[in-house]
């Protein structure tokens, strides 16, 4: 046998090998126990307790918010779904709202994503209007549609810039800090971002960025550096269904342990991973009837989930079967 043949088969040896390694990072299966479906509410509709195109949720110890987009208002239920009060009052004044998204509570107050009038507003967690953030543009400290937000423990804000194509870090007054992504330029590499949907912190002030349309998450460090992303093959805006990939990430949670949730909307479910992108599980949102379904999601402390239901104007609660 020739030199040349048995360099060519050590290629194809070395090869294989490099692909199997990377089918198993890629294709990834699920490593712990399942999560059940506890309760459901909500329906189509104007009244107390219904939505119309619920786009954002957050939850603490007591209450679970809801955007309640379509409807312009903010919604506030107890841990098991029963309906406490709302507040919001559709319009383009300071006070008013315009599909709230993607929210965050801090500091004992709730912070708003106001994407049509590109702003963020703070409420008191009983749904008194304190004050607003930002104004429509393309210069710092302003925002083209703000899809969501999450606040840091001395204040600093993090938005997610949905047209501008950046997040933004700014001071709790609203002065800018620093960005990623270029302002104005969608794409996947160079340090761009692809409309980023929302952003969420964890305990130790790192930052995940759910790069919408990249179809990938980023986690960023305190220094302002990528520690690692996720997403398909190199988290380079590769879509598809397997564990692990997404089909537009449009909200993101980070729950105990650091594990973070992710909303993957087009493929109606929520992923966990861990805060180094590691997959660990899946459920569906959608069974029978409409798609498009997980928009939002949202974690409490004991590993409880609150999904944001699209197109079925509801709200789902998960716990794990452990």
């Amino acid at each position: 046998m020739g030199i040349t043949m048995i360099k060519n088969i050590l290629l194809i040896a070395l090869f294989s090998l490099f692909s199997l390694q990377n089918a198993y990072a890629w294709f990834p299966s699920i490593k712990e126990p399942a999560y059940k479906l506890v309760k459901t509410w909500g329906t189509k509709g104007t009244e107390p307790g219904q939505f119309n195109e619920p786009t954002g949720i957050s939850a603490d110890k007591n209450q679970v918010y809801v955007s309640d987009a379509r409807n312009a208002r903010i919604q506030v239920f107890d841990l098991e779904g029963n309906v406490k009060f709302s507040f919001g009052q559709e319009g383009d004044k300071i006070t008013h709202l315009s599909r709230p998204m993607n929210m965050s509570i801090a500091n004992n107050e709730l912070y708003v994503a106001d994407y049509f009038n590109d702003r963020i507003h703070v409420y008191s967690l009983d749904g008194i209007f304190k004050r607003s953030i930002g104004k429509t543009g393309k210069g710092d400290g302003e925002f083209n549609a703000p899809g969501g937000v999450a606040v840091a423990k001395n204040g600093d804000l993090y938005v997610a810039d949905f047209y501008n194509q950046r997040v933004q870090q700014l001071t709790a007054s609203g002065d800018f800090i620093r960005q990623w992504g270029i302002t104005g330029e969608a794409g996947t590499f160079s340090g761009k971002l692809n409309y980023p949907t929302d952003v969420t912190l964890d305990e130790n002030g790192n930052l995940y960025i759910a790069d919408g349309y990249n179809d990938r998450v980023l986690a960023i460090g305190n220094d302002g550096q990528i520690i690692t992303k996720w997403g398909g093959p190199f988290a380079m805006n590769i879509y598809g269904s397997f564990n692990g990939w997404f089909t537009t990430v449009t909200g993101i949670s980070a729950g105990p342990k650091g594990n973070i949730f992710v909303a993957d909307f087009y493929n109606d479910r929520v992923q966990k991973f861990k805060p180094d992108g590691t997959f660990l599980n899946s459920f569906s949102i959608a069974s029978t009837g409409p798609t498009h379904t997980a928009i939002a999601v949202a974690v409490t402390d004991d590993g409880t989930v609150f999904v944001a239901d699209y197109a079925n104007h509801q709200i789902q609660k998960w716990q794990s079967i452990e």
